[in-house]
């Protein structure tokens, strides 16, 4: 049965959607505990597959093994007697160390020092594997490395259910559960795959911090080191091992890169705090605001920051200037190439980052130039020279391997070898140059050009003027990609590190070490004012030119634009805040990509030679028009005028037949759109956010068959929406937060393609209330008002995944009965609304994971809700008695009988909800007690429940902390003893002024 239970798992779901590798040897006696252990993870909705001696298990188990972020390892009397098992561990435990995978010991029936010494029933194993009879000396070493495995197996931490008695073990499966749980519900930094020496660093970092459950210090720990030595991947990996053990946690990348953007440090700030507060669209004005934000907020949590690539000292002021400013317990870990930082702040310990050993470099050159961890035959001693001349800096030997691994010619790593030898030692951005030289023509353009000018932004920006450049972009960031020089970040952002982008910048510099003037790039503002200011002329060689002057910046920048008449070739620029004085028909028509943020003048010159522009990003232009004739820029493809305060109507668009994106976002003077919009036919994306002024979207707008996204956010004098807007039939997303639109047009509803609907703040005016209402006692037979914001149905909008409905003082009948007919609909906003109760037909939303009901006041009860649900936020419904069409509370309030007849009909309990794991009820003053929650639950918020009795909050064993602040009635603490793995966080109204917190742990 096993074995059928496992071919199957297996079979159904495709490696990578494991979670967890379960190993263990299949025996009678650990049968029925390893059947539990499974049955538990899966009802967690952890997708687990189970590996034993069975052969059906062989197919693809490599792959399994590597896949998921969490290993169990059954430890049985009789586990070492199979060498498959053994296999399986060394193959589990390299994992562990490339792939900072979690692996979890379970001792059943076996004493973890016989594991850990091979004494006992595991020597008699090992006998009888013949180990004394083994000649070979390869098959020696795979014995020693069983042996090896089986001491660091025992090593970590784990469970010991030896004379555990049967009843008792399932509260261990709970705690195992439990951790496992944690781990994958945390969201986990990407760490490099390969982590080659990573372990001990991890650990040396981890003894350093002193992390233990009742320690209430405040420790401050540095990392050091040059760039690329692995400072961030072991802060990753550190972050991603502890960061369950707080109450909060951020990981703020990159921060002399974000604090020299303008606002960067409060955009920081921002971050620290939504990352730990869970608070989306917190705003913070300036600095100071933000520090004083983080002291008061943050005082009393005990939380893990991690600050990565801090170099200066206004970076720590603005983020964690004093220990004060986090709660008892917390940990400050800040990485950095100087030293002198983390004496500015006085850290309690440094970790300097050591080179890898010989034999370490070997290893990770190995698994980017072979795919694993020794080189194959013929390579050895020159994997070794090579790795030598990286000199133990993982990064160096990460680009070295990546750049040889599709080399098979040991005449090309020869050749390789040899320019490495006539490179000086200690020259490792020079060593780094030989992946560049591998390049072809384009891909070096493409490095050079993200070193430069891009690094950093995002991907498609950079793909859409790469591309206008004549390159082959999507190829050559792949190349680049795979040749480990660039990285794509989730965010979809381009990202260079420091050494390379680096490297690359010295390769423009030996273009005229002298001369800027004759360099293809300038990004560097002395060498920029240099040729613009002082030779008064650039020559034939730049191809790209940036100047990024701030507006507040006290330096006054006018330059001539005869400084541009030899720059022939120019097709790259950038001069923010700049004043250009002269005929501009002096600037090459080569441009591809014009950014100049805060442009001079109120229109564009019509000498302004742009014929071959792709990209124009005037943000925060002084323009009161674009053009006063029209331009024709037929190849133009973004077209970005945000924050142009001053411009009063968009272009004539007839010059621009390949525009995709148009943004106007701040256009706060925009009153108009011109009705020669209807020619883009291949815009995608419209951006009016924020457009004060703006009245009338012209009815021409819908004959944009392509437009994808249109957002209208903020554009408060937007009353109406087109009666044909379902003519747009490529719309996925549609954003009216905050404008004046009172009704949507029926035709909506011919959107099949729509995915994001977005309402917030779309207010129907009370006299539309009020007129509706008594328009419906004079016509009962209207189940609906007349002046509605939404439609009478949702049939049609089957595609639609996201539904934002908060703020639009909907009241009782104002949301469609059928709003059930939502198939694809996954999170429904529906906060800040009158309506009394929600339709029934929410319980066939099966695909919904978020519901949000904040401060709905007038809501009384909930409906049933979907089996799909994960998260239920209802904080601030003070009228909320129970969840009368869901679970079985209803019968409780009502003092009825379950099973009698009442008005509620047939209800099933929210213990059903295998996936829900946050509820939200804080503030709901009416809630007198909970239903029994599901074992999935892992947050519940109950703060100011004055109403509320946790009689049976005994029964959820699986909740990680919860608030319970201003619960004016509590519980005994008896209750709380029965909680396995609870941590009770309890806050007591003692007054409106003064707040007493109390901690209960409880370790069992």
């Amino acid at each position: 049965m096993a074995a059928m239970a496992t071919h199957e798992a297996f079979s159904s779901t495709s490696p990578r959607d494991y979670d967890v590798f379960l190993s263990f040897r299949d025996e009678p006696s650990n049968r029925n505990f390893t059947d539990c252990l499974y049955t538990a993870l899966v009802k967690r909705g952890i997708h687990t597959f189970r590996d034993s001696n069975i052969e059906e298990t062989r197919k693809g188990r490599e792959t399994t093994i590597e896949e998921p972020k969490v290993s169990i390892i059954v430890f049985s009397r009789n586990y070492a007697c199979s060498r498959w098992c053994l296999d399986t561990l060394v193959r589990i435990l390299e994992c562990r160390r490339r792939m900072n995978q979690l692996v979890l010991p379970v001792f059943y029936d076996v004493d973890p020092s016989d594991v850990r010494k091979q004494s006992g029933s595991f020597a008699e194993a090992f006998a009888r594997h013949g180990e004394e009879c083994f000649k070979a000396e390869e098959m020696m070493k795979v014995v020693q490395g069983w042996r090896i495995a089986l001491t660091e197996a025992a090593n970590l931490s784990g469970w010991d259910l030896r004379n555990v008695a049967y009843r008792d073990q399932s509260m261990f499966i709970k705690k195992i559960v439990g951790v496992v749980f944690t781990k994958l519900s945390k969201k986990m930094l990407d760490v490099t795959t390969y982590l080659v020496g990573i372990d001990a660093c991890v650990d040396a970092m981890n003894s350093l911090l002193n992390i233990q459950f009742q320690s209430n210090d405040i420790r401050i720990v540095g990392i050091c080191g040059m760039g690329g030595i692995g400072k961030t991947t072991i802060a990753k990996s550190l972050y991603n091992l502890i960061c369950h053990q707080f109450e909060g946690s951020s990981f703020l990348a990159d921060v002399k890169e974000a604090s020299e953007k303008l606002n960067g440090l409060v955009q920081l700030q921002e971050k620290l705090l939504s990352d730990i507060l869970r608070v989306e669209k917190l705003k913070i004005s300036h600095i100071d605001e933000g520090a004083n934000l983080i002291k008061g907020r943050l005082c009393n949590r005990r939380v893990l920051v991690v600050l990565d690539d801090v170099r200066h000292q206004n970076q720590l002021n603005a983020l964690a200037r004093e220990r004060s400013w986090f709660g008892a317990g917390s940990r400050i870990v800040i990485t950095t190439r100087d030293e002198y930082v983390l004496d500015v702040v006085k850290v309690d310990e440094k970790y300097s980052v050591q080179k890898l050993s010989d034999d370490e470099s070997t290893e990770l050159f190995s698994w980017h130039a072979f795919g694993k961890d020794h080189p194959i035959e013929d390579y050895v001693e020159i994997s070794k020279q090579i790795a030598q001349y990286a000199e133990g800096i993982p990064l160096a030997l990460e680009v070295l391997g990546s750049f040889l691994y599709d080399k098979r010619s040991i005449a090309e790593w020869r050749s390789a070898l040899e320019k490495l030898k006539r490179i000086p030692y200690n020259k490792i951005q020079k060593a780094l140059r030989i992946s560049f030289d591998g390049l072809d023509h384009s891909e070096r353009d493409i490095f050079l050009d993200i070193a430069c000018f891009f690094n950093g932004m995002y991907k498609d920006d950079v793909m859409t003027i790469l591309n206008g450049c004549g390159f082959h972009s999507e190829i050559g960031i792949s190349v680049l990609v795979r040749k480990s020089l660039l990285t794509v970040y989730e965010n979809d952002k381009v990202k260079m590190h420091d050494l390379l982008r680096d490297m690359g910048r010295d390769i423009i510099r030996e273009e005229s070490p002298k001369e800027p003037g004759k360099r293809s790039r300038l990004w560097l503002d002395e060498d920029v004012y240099y040729v613009l200011e002082k030779c008064k002329q650039g020559t034939e060689a730049i191809e790209g030119i940036v100047l990024e002057n701030h507006q507040s910046s006290s330096l006054s920048v006018q330059l001539t634009t005869e400084a541009f008449t030899r720059m022939q070739r120019l097709r790259l620029l950038r001069m923010d805040y700049v004043k250009l004085m002269g005929s501009y028909e002096n600037v090459s028509g080569e441009l591809k990509w014009l950014c100049w943020h805060g442009f001079p003048l109120t229109f564009i010159p019509s000498n302004f030679n742009l014929e071959n522009l792709v990209f124009l990003d005037m943000q925060h232009s002084r323009m009161k028009q674009v053009w006063k004739e029209i331009m024709l820029l037929e190849k133009l493809k973004v077209l970005d005028l945000s924050h142009s305060c001053y411009l009063t109507r968009t272009p004539d668009f007839l010059g621009l037949p390949n525009l995709e994106r148009l943004i106007l976002e701040g256009c706060t003077s925009l009153a108009e759109v011109h009705d020669s919009i209807q020619h883009l036919d291949r815009i995608i994306f419209l951006n009016l956010k924020d457009c004060k002024k703006f009245k009338d979207l012209p009815s021409s707008i819908c004959k944009l068959k392509s437009l994808e996204i249109l957002i209208l956010s903020g554009c408060s004098k937007l009353e109406k929406l087109p009666e044909k807007l379902g003519n747009m039939e490529s719309l996925t997303e549609l954003t009216v937060d905050g404008s004046g639109i009172r009704k949507l047009p029926y035709s909506i509803l011919r959107l099949k393609k729509l995915k994001i609907l977005s309402l917030e703040g779309c207010k129907v005016s009370s006299d539309n209330l009020f007129h509706s209402f008594f328009s419906s006692m004079l016509s009962p037979g209207k189940s609906r008002p007349d002046s509605n914001l939404l439609p009478n149905s949702f049939s049609g909008l089957y595609s639609l995944s996201g539904l934002i409905l908060s703020k639009c003082n909907l009241s009782e009948g104002s949301i469609p009965s059928d709003i059930g007919s939502l198939r694809s609909l996954e999170v429904l906003d529906l906060s800040y609304n009158n309506f009394t109760s929600l339709p029934s037909s929410i319980s066939h939303l099966s695909k919904l994971e978020v519901l949000e009901l904040q401060n709905c006041k007038m809501l009384r009860s909930l409906p049933e809700l979907p089996s799909s649900l994960e998260e239920l936020y209802a904080p601030g419904c003070t009228l909320l008695e129970g969840f009368s069409h869901s679970t079985s509370l209803s019968y409780s309030l009502q003092g009825l009988d379950p099973s009698s007849n009442n008005s509620y009909g047939q209800a099933s309990s929210i213990s059903s909800l295998s996936r829900l794991t946050r509820i939200d009820l804080s503030r709901c003053t009416r809630l007198q007690s909970l239903p029994k929650l599901p074992p999935s639950l892992k947050e519940l918020g109950v703060c100011q429940c004055k109403s509320l009795r946790l009689s049976n909050i005994r029964n959820n064993q699986n909740l990680l902390p919860f608030e319970l602040h201003g619960c004016d009635e509590m519980f005994e603490l008896q209750d709380l003893s029965k909680l396995q793995s609870l941590e009770v966080i309890i806050s007591l109204s003692l007054s409106i002024y003064t707040l007493d917190i109390l901690a209960f742990h409880f370790i069992v």
